[in-house]
């Protein structure tokens, strides 16, 4: 595709303004809104709708960032599929968060927005779909805490979803924990944030562009970061061997990475949505996590991501397995990508084809397959 298509519709819902929706945690949110785009259009049998789950900072305008599972030669095929997505609670980008306004206030919640999990997320987003006239999903699909909704609506509105793509997500390692714990430690640290009550034309840049840079060293790989910048000098002609300030390569894409993010996103969002990303767990609310995945009846398709070490491949495959135990119709796939975790992303061309296949012939997707690139990680 040459372009991002734009939305058939994009818009806001809002509800819970008579009686509160109630957070699993024990908070509550009154109104709620939601921010969401429709690309294509609903059938007249209102059920072929895939919902497409973004990751941290995404949008509900999905063809924005994930361009290349859209088309005919992608995943989403708009002739034939309805794709909607939703900016989650918690989020800057329309629907209500931390920078929304508390009516009991009349002052942003900013530090006072209740704690919210993926499964607050998830129950958002089927309100929205009742509110739509849509009873069913042909498929949801998500990477990162996409991927961690995804599952999610899998195993509590096991009855509404077709099929399910989960993509480089599972539940966070100690790795992961500690990683999103220093991200917001680095906010909250800067002199700028004021216990969360930051100007929003004055926030906590230093110490968001270093959370942001800190992720971004997550979100890619040795070998990307190897091939990319080497020990070559900042491109903008500084020499670390001759200043304390030289930065080499590496060090100047990571600050330029961090400081525009801070343009574009809230640190108090930022730290909403790390927070569910950590204490996102498939057993919360079931006696275990096997009781979870035994409600699941949706094909599922779990991919690893080659050099994610966010998320490893190992431990996606870990849990592809234990839902197979549990008797889920689950099916392993590793995409070979150097992207680290944003391979979802930056290979999406690669991971379209396989997706597309098993939205389309899930009924006969066997549960070993090959590895998606380069090499064969195949698991029998």
């Amino acid at each position: 595709m040459s372009g991002a298509p734009e939305p058939t519709f994009e818009g806001e819902w809002t509800f819970a303004d008579d009686k509160p929706f109630p957070l699993a945690e024990g908070g509550e949110l009154s109104p709620v809104t939601l921010r969401y785009a429709r690309y294509g259009e609903l059938n007249r049998e209102r059920d072929n709708v895939i919902l497409v789950c973004h990751a941290l900072s995404g949008s509900a305008r999905a063809a924005d960032w994930w361009l290349e599972m859209f088309g005919a030669e992608g995943a989403f095929d708009l002739n034939h599929h309805c794709v909607i997505g939703t900016n989650i609670i918690g989020s800057c980008y329309g629907s209500t968060g931390p920078s929304s306004i508390n009516p009991r206030t009349g002052q942003p919640y900013r530090v006072t927005f209740p704690l919210i999990t993926i499964r607050d997320m998830v129950r958002s987003q089927a309100l929205l779909l009742e509110h739509l006239g849509i009873t069913r999903l042909r498929a949801v699909i998500g990477g990162s805490i996409g991927g961690m909704q995804a599952l999610q609506w899998a195993v509590d509105f096991a009855e509404r979803v077709g099929r399910c793509v989960v993509v480089g997500a599972t539940e966070l390692s100690a790795m992961g924990l500690a990683l999103n714990h220093l991200q917001r430690q680095a906010i909250q640290n800067d002199a700028q944030w004021r216990g969360g009550d930051y100007d929003f034309d004055s926030p906590p840049v230093g110490g968001f562009a270093m959370a942001r840079a800190i992720a971004m060293c997550s979100y890619k790989s040795a070998e990307l970061f190897t091939e990319r910048f080497g020990r070559r000098p900042d491109r903008s002609g500084e020499d670390p061997h001759r200043t304390p300030e030289g930065r080499f390569d590496v060090a100047g894409y990571l600050d330029y990475q961090g400081v525009s993010f801070t343009r574009r996103f809230d640190a108090n969002a930022y730290l909403t949505i790390t927070k569910a990303m950590d204490t996102f767990d498939l057993a919360r609310g079931y006696a275990s996590e096997e009781d979870a995945l035994r409600r699941i009846r949706a094909p599922l398709l779990l991919v690893g991501i080659s050099s994610d070490w966010l998320f490893p491949a190992a431990d996606v495959r870990a849990l592809s397995d234990r839902a197979r135990r549990a008797g889920v119709d689950a099916s392993y796939l590793e995409l070979h990508s150097s992207h680290g975790h944003d391979g979802f992303l930056a290979d999406a061309h690669r991971l379209a084809p396989p997706v597309r296949e098993f939205l389309n012939k899930a009924e006969v997707m066997p549960v070993a397959r090959t590895v998606v690139g380069v090499g064969s990680n195949a698991h029998d």
